[in-house]
Formats: C-alpha cells, structure tokens, sequence
C-alpha cells in the first residue's frame, strides 16, 4: 500500500507533498503538472488539484500557463542571478544574528541536519540531500528569529532548488558539506563574525557551482515521480 492509498488529501497536503517533489528534483522545471493526471495519482478532484497548484504558484514553484496548464517553474538566468543577489544580502547577517542567539537544542538539530544530508548523499539521493541542504539554510533563518526575513529566506531557498535542479553542474551544487560543518563550528563558538563571512562565501561557491547553460529534462510520469 503506497501514500496515495493511506492519506486523505486536501489542498494543502497535495500543495506541500508537490512541494516536497520538486525541492527534491522528482519534479524537476518544465513538468507538466496535467490537472487530471494528478487528481488520478492523489485520488482526489480536480478542483482540490487547482487550489493545490494555485497555492505553489504563488510561491513561484509553479507556472500557470493560460490555455496550457500547470508547470513547474523554470528560472531564467535572470532570476538565477537575482535570487542569490538577494540570498547573499539576507543570510550572511541572519548567520551573524542565528550564532548570537544559538542554543545547545539548535546546534543539536543543524548537526542532526547534516549527518542526514550525509546519508543521502552516501546513498546516492541527491535530490533529498539537497532537500536537507535547503533546510539547513530555514533553519539557521529560524533561529535567527527574524519572522519577516525568514519568510522571505524560505521563498528565495525553494526558488534556489528550482534554479540549482536546472542549471547544476556538479555535486558540489548541493552545497558543499565541509561549508555546512565551518558553520556549525562558528554557531557553537557563537561567532557572529565569522558566521556572516563564512555564508558569505558559501553562497559565492554555490553560484560559481552553477552551469547557466545546463537543463534538465522532466520525468516521463508524474505518478512515478511522487510515489515516494
């Protein structure tokens, strides 16, 4: 018995379970995202389907198309680069402001983040490590606490995993995990300084990881690419 026997789905639950897909490369930009293929795989309406779609649309997760339907969003170069113009304003402070805040429970859980990000990487699921990767980054926004900006960080992080699933050239795309771990050392020294200069340069490697010409192409079923 699979997921979409065991679950009752509504908008929401259909809006994040998409979500979850997509941040994962199972959806990867351009999919089609057929209202009725999808209500088929989820057994639920179409017009639970179309609040679902409308939900990550305004998330800029998906494109809707008038007269063609739903796609899952492809980020021009343009928005590749304004989206990490933005994260490199907000998160090299919000490091600064996560280490004088931090707390022995916090650090807890950004090292459990990591030792999961290992083990998809180890097992080869780059999509869910860069997943995990992501979530390290709302995490350290989270503990920040800054509402306002962390918001605004979610956004710009679901965005990047759109650019980064078409315009990857190499692993270190998922964000290079000895980064991950210099962070980590700075949060539990609780050094602002050198937090705010170490996400600087994270994201500078991040961007140059990218190959603006590459694009990945969209699975051949949407039932194949959510059943997990």
């Amino acid at each position: 018995m699979n997921k979409f026997e065991t679950k009752h789905w509504t908008s929401d639950t259909v809006a994040a379970d998409l979500e979850h897909a997509i941040h994962e490369h199972r959806l990867p930009p351009g999919t089609k995202l057929g209202e009725d293929e999808l209500a088929e795989a989820y057994g639920i309406s179409r017009t639970i389907v179309r609040a679902a779609l409308l939900a990550l649309s305004h998330r800029r997760l998906v494109e809707l198309k008038r007269n063609r339907g739903a796609f899952v969003a492809q980020p021009t170069v343009r928005d590749a680069r304004e989206v990490f113009e933005a994260r490199a304003l907000l998160e090299p402070r919000t490091a600064h402001s996560a280490a004088e805040r931090m707390t022995d429970e916090d650090l807890a859980l950004l090292r459990s983040n990591i030792a999961s990000e290992h083990e998809a990487l180890d097992a080869g699921e780059n999509g869910r490590a860069l997943f995990l990767s992501g979530q390290f980054h709302v995490e350290i926004a989270r503990i920040a606490d800054q509402t306002t900006v962390q918001g605004f960080i979610s956004e710009l992080i679901s965005r990047s995993s759109l650019i980064i699933a078409l315009y990857w050239r190499r692993r270190a795309a998922l964000c290079e995990t000895q980064a991950h771990h210099a962070l980590l050392d700075a949060f539990a020294n609780r050094d602002g300084d050198l937090a705010e200069q170490l996400m600087k340069s994270h994201l500078l490697d991040l961007v140059a990881s990218l190959d603006l010409r590459n694009v990945t192409q969209p699975p051949t079923s949407l039932r194949e690419a959510l059943k997990r």
